[in-house]
């Protein structure tokens, strides 16, 4: 039997998380892991460095092809990695 206070887990982490104000953080630390899981094993195994600043995707790729051929494609990029965040946590990325 429910109470009436009573709320989901993801409510209440969801609640917690914007209480604290950590939810951009979160956000953020959610892109970086799905990070190699997005792009794929190949640049997954060839990023060395990623990380997150003002809005920013650092990104350090070890080979130039790669990093020449995520360039062209940097908005898709984007796009992809907010869809999957669900809001908009980055707004550029700098390939290192």
């Amino acid at each position: 039997m429910r109470k009436p206070n009573d709320m989901t887990m993801k409510d209440a982490i969801t609640k917690m998380l914007s209480v604290y104000r950590l939810k951009g953080k979160f956000d953020e630390t959610g892109v970086v892991a799905m990070w190699p899981e997005i792009m794929g094993t190949a640049i997954g195994n060839r990023t060395t460095q990623i990380y997150i600043a003002h809005k920013k995707l650092f990104v350090r790729i070890e080979s130039s092809v790669i990093k020449n051929e995520l360039l062209m494609v940097r908005t898709g990029i984007i796009q992809k990695l907010n869809e999957r965040a669900g809001s908009e946590v980055i707004t550029e990325i700098v390939f290192l």
